[in-house]
């Protein structure tokens, strides 16, 4: 596997191929120093075995010579050299062996034989009609010589099993390396899992949950570290929120004068000169939509709690909202359920769906000519719910800033004008992470924008 497709892959993949590759480079250089160490001491005492042999024979050889004209072929079989050593005799340039010549003499060096002429006992190995042997060669009296061939075919078996016994403990050890390597794995990044388990349940809103204290000093640190991140941001986060919420409050009251008293201007518009009904129209347009900023903001402080779920018939809902929005029955395009079919209910905040479809719906309404289509698939315990519209849709560039609170600029000047709070997006946005869902705007089929939302059932 290349550096490159092992960085590529999970860190629990990497940690355990880590430990098998060490695991297989360890057994490896284990497994080839112990064959070669066992392979050449098997060699070195079947040298010696070898040596002690045809020097005992080259005895009884001599003993044999000693006579007036000795039958070699005579001499030769009595010797006692089993079925794994092959006895020769040169002696004036002439070869002497029990049986016909199957390749004996043709094993032997030349180099060994000018050595053993020479008067020098040589040992050499050699391959003996394509198997590993032995030659062994002892001067005898003058003009003579003696050749012992052992075959190494045992030895050769021996060593073709012990290569496999070994290649079997390299395979194992390293399966053994990739399942500590995993386990390992699992212990380091266990807590890494809590804290990303946790991590998405306070992106949810649910500053509630916590990381498991751990036995491990150092993991125990990360632990401590993140709940005390956690309950700072808590902290900080009631205390936005009840900021935004005691701001809004406040501001109902003098706002309630305010609208009560513009409503009144509003009423006699008729009997004030252009002017002054141009300014009261604008007042009251004002002041509507200071209203909805408002209420607005008091639902964005609330949606930085939790989602708070409970079994909601989500096509029944849909529909009562759609009802309550004035939009024609065939907008709704539903795949999957029926209304009041089991698996139609899913484990969602209804106040919350509802707040979002409302908001989808409005946006449609006031950047892109109304809503034309609103999709909804309820399917393996998740919905989908897509809401199109026919404006001009949203530039790729800008298809993540339209979820930013007071996002306006040129997207909602591109999408129909600048009327709005600028919020109705970024409560959409805090809705479905309230449920650990995902929301994205695209292209919809024959022009227009598409805003597709997609809430896991259930708690996550």
């Amino acid at each position: 596997m290349s550096s490159r497709g092992l960085r590529a892959r999970g860190l629990r993949a990497r940690i355990t191929a880590v430990f098998a590759l060490g695991a297989l480079a360890l057994s490896v250089a284990l497994a080839g120093a112990t064959y070669e160490l066992t392979r050449q001491s098997l060699l070195d005492e079947r040298e010696r075995a070898a040596v002690r042999a045809a020097y005992f024979d080259a005895a009884l050889i001599r003993q044999g010579l000693g006579g007036d004209d000795p039958d070699l072929a005579e001499v030769l079989r009595s010797l006692d050299t089993g079925e794994t050593r092959r006895p020769l005799i040169r002696r004036d340039g002439q070869w002497f062996a029990r049986t016909a010549d199957d390749g004996l003499t043709e094993a032997v060096p030349q180099r060994l034989q000018r050595l053993v002429e020479q008067g020098t006992p040589a040992v050499q190995r050699v391959s003996l009609r394509a198997e590993p042997a032995l030659v062994v060669g002892v001067p005898l009296q003058e003009g003579a010589s003696y050749y012992e061939l052992t075959e190494l075919t045992e030895l050769r078996s021996t060593l073709t099993v012990l290569a496999t016994v070994l290649g079997l403990v390299a395979l194992v050890t390293t399966l053994a390396g990739a399942g500590v390597g995993w386990w390992a794995s699992r212990r380091v990044l266990r807590p890494l899992g809590d804290v990303a388990s946790a991590a998405g349940i306070i992106a949810s809103g649910d500053f509630t949950a916590r990381v498991g204290r751990d036995r491990d000093p150092d993991l125990d640190k990360l632990a401590v570290a993140f709940n005390q991140m956690v309950d700072e941001v808590s902290a900080r986060s009631e205390a936005d929120r009840r900021f935004a919420a005691d701001v809004s409050h406040e501001l109902r009251s003098p706002l309630q004068t305010l609208s009560a008293a513009t409503s009144v201007l509003d009423r006699r518009r008729e009997q004030l000169d252009d002017r002054s009904a141009a300014a009261v129209a604008l007042l009251t347009d004002e002041v509507a939509r200071f209203e909805s900023l408002v209420t607005d903001l008091l639902e964005l402080a609330r949606s930085d709690r939790a989602a708070e779920r409970r079994p909601t018939d989500v096509v029944a809902l849909t529909r009562a909202v759609l009802e309550s929005r004035r939009l024609a029955p065939a907008v709704l395009s539903v795949s999957g359920p029926a209304v009041g079919e089991p698996a139609a209910m899913l484990d969602i905040d209804p106040r919350r769906y509802e707040q979002l479809l409302v908001n989808l719906i409005d946006n449609a309404a006031k950047h892109g000519g109304g809503a034309v289509r609103i999709g909804l698939s309820v399917e393996g315990g998740a919905l989908t719910l897509e809401v199109d519209d026919e404006g001009p849709g949203v530039p790729v560039e800008e298809r993540e800033l339209v979820f930013d609170r007071f996002a306006r600029g040129r997207t909602a000047s591109a999408r129909g004008g600048s009327e709005g709070t600028g919020l109705g997006l970024a409560l959409v946005l805090q809705h479905v992470q309230a449920h650990r869902g995902t929301v994205l705007v695209t292209d919809r089929p024959g022009g227009g924008a598409r805003f597709r939302v997609t809430l896991p059932g259930g708690r996550s």
